[in-house]
């Protein structure tokens, strides 16, 4: 969350990044509350001082009058001190509760803008592939293969679950093994985190536990949630700790498995793996310093670009503009790898699909997770959170059967990937 004073100094701006987030968010209340909260403040500080002074006098040699009066004063100003916490504790939650709905400030640069398609194209890598035959889509080409199978799933688990089987298991641990040889190269440190997490840290994340906007499942009187992307535990795993300044930045990355509901999510290009109840996911995230946060950022993105730039898949690389943010992130990039299996009217030979993104959530994160470090001038400040995809394992596997689909029917594995499955292509077979 943003800080209180920043949001009261800077009440304009604050008021006008909400609008350019498409966001709905009461920065007047969190500035009426923050005055209201201090003001408590003051009060209750000014009884504890008048109770102080009058244990202090209560010490003293005093006649019996005296004393009972000091006495009927110390009772009524415990009972003034008790009403004054209960109405600051109060005052304190409904602060908390509406500043979380402010979303952090927006990076200068990032392009204004409600929906996605408004996202800025700064970067094209690879050339889209034409084919001398018909392509067919990932969901064609999976279950002719026998490598993934829709009906099943949502037979056994309901829609937008979904079976792999055959050669696809193995690809999806080799393009598991691959992220995570790429990502050790550049000294991150390995996790397999856990599935379930509080919902407090959730929330400390920026996702919301509750309500029918929610994009996680609940587990119902347990207190907490089937997690949606490893950033959530790897970022709780520092949560309300003081960091060693000298250890920063943290690089770490996160196997997991990942849920969502994908409440409302429908559409042509939602079909088949592109947008699913359960996949796996290799995330990177990372503590840093604040001055640092920026290079950092930089740096997951083009860890990104090596991955996807390795499998041989063309992509692009987007600004995301404030609408497409999210809450958290300050400034956020995207790549959009090439899909044939979208060609449609309006794009007859593909069109881009996201398969990647990094965010730079800078101290948004950290204040409502409580994660700081000591600073050489000896006081504790937030951190910076980032966080990027390494590989959403549903899509990349989309990307590589749309991309590498052969007239035959065949699918070519990416080179890259051959030593961690063990073969070179995907063919043809019977009774699948």
């Amino acid at each position: 969350m943003l800080d209180y004073r920043f949001i009261k100094e800077n009440l304009q701006a604050v008021k006008e990044n909400i609008k350019n987030r498409n966001m709905t968010a009461d920065a007047d209340l969190v500035v009426k509350l923050y005055d209201e909260r201090t003001a408590l403040t003051t009060k209750l500080q000014n009884l504890q001082q008048k109770r102080n002074a009058n244990a202090a006098s209560m010490k003293q040699k005093l006649d019996a009058e005296t004393r009972q009066k000091y006495i009927e004063e110390g009772k009524a100003l415990k009972d003034e001190i008790a009403q004054a916490q209960k109405e600051l504790e109060e005052k304190e939650q409904l602060l908390d509760e509406a500043a979380r709905k402010i979303p952090n400030m927006a990076n200068p640069e990032v392009p204004i803008g409600k929906v996605d398609t408004e996202n800025l194209e700064v970067k094209k890598v690879g050339t889209p592939r034409k084919f001398d035959f018909k392509p067919k889509d990932h969901v064609q080409l999976g279950e002719a293969l026998g490598l993934i199978d829709f009906d099943r799933g949502t037979k056994v688990s309901g829609p937008k679950f979904y079976y792999l089987k055959n050669e696809a298991v193995f690809l999806e641990q080799a393009l598991i093994m691959y992220a995570l040889n790429i990502l050790r190269k550049h000294n991150f440190t390995t996790f397999i985190t856990p599935d379930v997490a509080k919902q407090e840290i959730l929330q400390g994340i920026g996702f919301n536990p509750r309500g029918n906007e929610s994009n996680v499942y609940c587990i119902e009187d347990e207190g907490t949630c089937l997690v949606a992307t490893a950033e959530i535990t790897l970022g709780g795993y520092h949560s309300g700790e003081i960091l060693d300044k000298s250890k920063l930045p943290l690089f770490y990355c996160g196997l997991s498995h990942c849920f969502r509901r994908e409440a409302g999510a429908a559409g042509h290009f939602s079909k088949g793996l592109y947008r699913v109840h359960q996949f796996d996911k290799v995330e990177m995230f990372v503590y840093s310093l604040p001055e640092e946060s920026d290079k950092i950022h930089e740096q997951l993105r083009l860890i990104e670009e090596e991955i996807f730039t390795g499998l041989g898949i063309p992509f692009r690389v987007v600004d995301t503009c404030t609408g497409d943010l999210g809450a958290p992130a300050y400034r956020k990039w995207d790549l959009e790898a090439w899909m044939p299996g979208r060609a449609d009217e309006e794009h007859p030979e593909g069109d881009w699909g996201e398969v990647t993104s990094t965010s730079n959530c800078t101290d948004y994160q950290a204040r409502r997770l409580n994660v700081k470090y000591r600073d050489d001038d000896g006081k504790n400040k937030y951190v910076h959170m980032l966080n990027g995809t390494a590989i959403a394992v549903g899509r990349a596997m989309l990307a590589i059967l749309e991309n590498y689909q052969n007239a035959d029917g065949s699918v070519t594995i990416p080179p890259a990937l051959v030593p961690f499955c063990g073969f070179d292509k995907i063919s043809p077979k019977q009774n699948s």
